[in-house]
């Protein structure tokens, strides 16, 4: 079903889809799939009942926090490593629905105990429960900012209106992104890194439980 305005998180740069229902007339199934095409998003869900009238949308509160918490800490791992480790990129960033997060970054010479060490400061940062925010700007203004843009391969998300998020952790970072995140980092539990892997002669994965 195509729905002009919805609540839910359709998925992307690593983060899960919203789970959730849509209820009607006193029926209610299951999210199981969010498709955005070039018409908008589609939620797809179970069962062959077809809606009628007015529709209610429900967003698994539960599951919306784990994502917003662990991509709030996701970007504080790469803040941490970009300023510690001369600007390092990141190649890839997965959130898990079991409390974990991976990210990976462009790091062909690091030492593993020096990230693993990263797991101070981070709960440093969730400790100091520094505001996050966001605001908008355009595309070629961002493109122009060393850091906003931290992807070596991957384009931040851009509106119809050719304006891209940022989002900005006081004091520690700022760059663009489309996911959802906590309002502050003291909204997040302690962390632990539980371990560094090699992908590859360049990639050091990094791979952070709550």
């Amino acid at each position: 079903m195509l729905i002009e305005r919805s609540p839910f998180f359709s998925g992307g740069g690593g983060q899960l889809a919203d789970r959730g229902h849509i209820r009607w007339s006193g029926v209610g199934a299951p999210i199981k799939e969010l498709v955005r095409d070039e018409r908008g998003l589609w939620h797809v869900f179970e069962g062959e009942a077809a809606p009628e009238g007015r529709v209610r949308l429900e967003v698994d509160p539960t599951f919306r926090a784990l994502m917003c918490e662990l991509h709030t800490l996701a970007h504080v791992v790469n803040a941490l490593v970009y300023q510690r480790f001369g600007g390092a990129l990141l190649t890839g960033a997965q959130l898990g629905a079991d409390g974990t997060f991976r990210v990976d970054v462009d790091l062909p010479g690091a030492d593993s105990d020096a990230l693993r060490a990263l797991e101070g400061p981070l709960n440093d940062v969730i400790r100091a429960d520094l505001p996050v925010s966001s605001t908008f700007m355009p595309y070629c203004e961002a493109q122009a900012v060393p850091g906003l843009f931290r992807s070596k391969a991957v384009a931040p998300p851009t509106g119809p209106d050719g304006l891209v998020r940022i989002v900005e952790i006081a004091g520690l970072d700022r760059q663009a992104c489309g996911g959802t995140h906590l309002a502050s980092t003291g909204q997040a539990r302690p962390a632990r890194i539980v371990r560094i892997d090699n992908k590859g002669r360049q990639n050091r994965r990094i791979k952070v439980s709550v």
